[in-house]
């Protein structure tokens, strides 16, 4: 049953242009599946300058074959350079901003001033997007960078739709949001924890995902001078207690029994499908989706689930309804829990995970379309997880192919006939109940 959008921002509203779906790239593969499936512009890493280190990221070749293929479809490319740069880094941004501009790409991402101007100075036809890593939250902040030449802000995370309003009412100027995806448990990414750690910079690309972690906690016990204390206290440090690696002589109490879950402090993932008319309404430029490390099947469904929901409310806003089977979808490309962030109110206890999550994801992105003869009903299929006759799978795409079916006979490229499909990138021929099309999907419930 599908249900009218109800709308909890009541505050004033901007009517806008179909605004921008922008989706993250990792790699070359997943730039051309984003696009493929919807976006309007992609944002990736190069090899140096940017967030995610520890993604495939882009040489510039890669680079140009993606504005390439981007244009085909009417996309742009952006590139990631948000990093806070120490005094080693600068050597070099000069020639590497001017490859980025020569290379096609319409827009840089940065925070730090020093690149924004050797940016502005050295690569003119390049955009520059400011980043979330900035912090910007109110239209003072906004007007300065405006001022300074700025395109586009990136709001920071932690920006209310109210305070959203506010911007744009006082400052006329492109307006970036997360609107989906993961959130950082600290300040718009300003974590600590990785350096403190591991000693790999968060803003310098190397985050290790702290937040993420199992942690034990433990209380000061006693003082290791003879002092009396209580049979509970001596049996639980019998138990597990340690020596304080802070205070010499003190020991630790551990606050977990054995059997016990240990503690996590990740965020919940932010999902505004359900609230597009309100991102729409209150003057959003650029619908942004988190994750560049994230997998091909994530990428293709959360930009095939947009792109319906908003060209839905842009053909008719006035009867726009929220389908049931796009929250399906999201749900089943999903990492975590979901919740809307900071748009609504201030997360709190109820938006953060303190247990090791269960990993939300039921499917497994199993093959994708590479032909389809309808003579014969037969798809060929690039392997990419196991299968086998007798699984139940799903096939879908960009131009709205949708349907289940049970998996037959497999044959393997020569005619022989296949108990699995086992061999990663092997491509296997297969009968299809419907109608199929290249870059279509298959996936199959995971267990």
């Amino acid at each position: 049953m599908e249900a009218m959008a109800q709308p909890k921002y009541k505050g004033k509203r901007y009517r806008l242009d179909k605004p921008e779906l922008l989706a993250p790239a990792g790699n070359l593969e997943k730039l051309k599946f984003a696009v493929h499936y919807g976006a309007d512009a992609v944002y990736i890493g190069g090899q140096k300058y940017g967030l995610r280190s520890n993604a495939d990221n882009f040489s510039f070749e890669e680079m140009k074959e993606g504005v390439e293929f981007a244009k085909k479809y009417g996309a742009k490319v952006f590139v990631a350079s948000n990093i806070y740069a120490h005094n080693e880094d600068v050597e070099g941004i000069e020639s590497y901003l001017r490859s980025l501009e020569e290379a096609g790409i319409a827009a840089i991402i940065a925070a730090d001033p020093a690149i924004i101007e050797v940016a502005k100075r050295a690569a003119p036809k390049l955009e520059v997007h400011l980043s979330t890593q900035q912090s910007t939250l109110n239209w003072q902040a906004v007007k300065f960078w405006k001022d300074e030449g700025l395109p586009r802000v990136v709001l920071g995370r932690e920006t209310s739709i109210e305070e959203i309003a506010t911007i744009k009412e006082h400052v006329d100027i492109e307006i970036e949001a997360f609107i989906h995806g993961a959130m950082c448990s600290s300040f718009s990414g300003r974590c600590v924890l990785s350096n403190h750690f591991t000693d790999r910079d968060s803003n310098r690309g190397g985050c290790c995902q702290s937040c993420r972690w199992k942690y034990d906690l433990f209380e000061d016990g006693r003082e290791d001078n003879g002092n009396w204390v209580s049979e509970e206290v001596q049996m639980m440090e019998q138990r597990a207690s340690r020596p304080s690696p802070f205070k010499p002589g003190v020991t630790q109490i551990p606050l977990f029994q054995p059997e016990d879950n240990q503690f996590t402090m990740g965020s919940k993932d932010l999902c505004m499908l359900e609230h597009i008319p309100d991102l729409i309404e209150v003057g959003i430029d650029s619908f942004k989706i988190e994750g560049r490390m994230k997998s091909i099947h994530y990428v293709a469904t959360v930009v095939n689930v947009y792109r319906q929901a908003i060209d839905s409310y842009m053909a008719d806003p006035e009867h726009y309804v929220l389908k049931p089977e796009w929250i399906e979808e999201i749900n089943k490309a999903a990492n975590r829990p979901l919740n809307t962030g900071f748009f609504y109110d201030t997360p709190d206890h109820e938006d953060h995970i303190y247990e090791p999550e269960e990993k939300a994801v039921p499917y497994d992105f199993a093959g994708l379309v590479m032909a389809y003869d309808k003579h014969s009903g037969t798809a060929v299929i690039q392997q990419r997880n196991h299968f086998k006759p007798g699984d139940e799978i799903e096939f879908f795409g960009p131009e709205g192919t949708f349907f289940k079916q049970v998996v037959g006979p497999i044959q393997d490229e020569d005619g022989n006939e296949l108990n699995a499909a086992r061999h990663p990138l092997q491509l296997i021929r297969l009968q299809v109940d419907q109608p199929v099309r290249n870059f279509d999907m298959m996936r199959k419930r995971k267990g």
